[in-house]
């Protein structure tokens, strides 16, 4: 169908109302800023570190298996978890601290295994062993993921860095293509509003505008957990989130 100079125009409308609710966020302060609170908890079976076998370049990575425990849980408590309030458009600014990615590949190992990053910010890969790795990165969607870049780093004290910008996910994997047995995840923010769980899976996000916001518990492997708070100036709220095994 032939669209009319009305439809064109409404059309054109709607794409830049789009464009202007997609803009990035925007700093702003904040005044009477509340927080927002809680624990991270795990009830059912715990199913253990995943193992795999060390079949390559065991004068550096060892002999044997190498165990990762995604689902790491200490008193009920679960981590490895980062809490976040989704799609905040304006308020504190960002912790530059924490504003770009960093690996180091040691001992065939990603360190830190977990970490948070800004979102269309820096990722830097260091390959500290005298072997080849091959860093591989996805943009985790649900159960889908999608390759942001696949480089080779065969030389020992090598180093790259890459921009990374996540449209759909909220989370990066990390890889090696070179040994299946090492992984890793980042957590890439869109607002600064956000929390990397406590080992015990305690939390607390602070100066939030005052407001009702969705907020929602990431984990690499588990489904992730929703839920709504609303946040009172000066005020604290207090949200848990339960993840359940089988």
């Amino acid at each position: 169908m032939k669209k009319t100079p009305l439809i064109l125009a409404l059309s054109l409308g709607l794409t830049v109302g789009t464009s202007a609710y997609a803009a990035k966020y925007q700093a702003v302060e904040v005044s009477g800023g509340g927080s927002v609170s809680g624990k991270v908890t795990f009830t059912g079976d715990d199913p253990g570190p995943k193992i795999f076998a060390i079949t390559k370049d065991q004068e550096v990575c060892g002999k044997g298996n190498r165990e990762i425990d995604y689902v790491k849980v200490s008193n009920g408590g679960l981590s490895n978890v980062v809490v976040y309030l989704d799609k905040v458009k304006k308020g504190k600014a960002f912790d530059a601290a924490q504003e770009t990615g960093k690996v180091d590949q040691k001992g065939c190992a990603f360190e830190p295994f977990i970490q948070v990053m800004h979102n269309d910010k820096g990722f830097t890969a260091v390959n500290s062993d005298p072997v080849s790795h091959n860093i591989h990165t996805y943009e985790m969607m649900g159960r889908a993921k999608k390759t942001l870049f696949n480089v080779s780093q065969p030389d020992k004290d090598s180093s790259i860095t890459k921009k990374v910008k996540l449209k759909r996910g909220v989370a990066m994997k990390i890889e090696c293509d070179q040994h299946d047995f090492m992984h890793g995840f980042a957590f890439v923010a869109k607002s600064p509003y956000y929390a990397l769980v406590a080992e015990d899976g305690s939390y607390t996000i602070d100066n939030v505008p005052a407001g009702k916001y969705k907020i929602k518990a990431w984990h690499g492997t588990l489904k992730d957990q929703k839920g709504s708070v609303e946040v009172a100036a000066g005020a604290n709220s207090e949200v848990n989130f339960e993840f359940k095994g089988k």
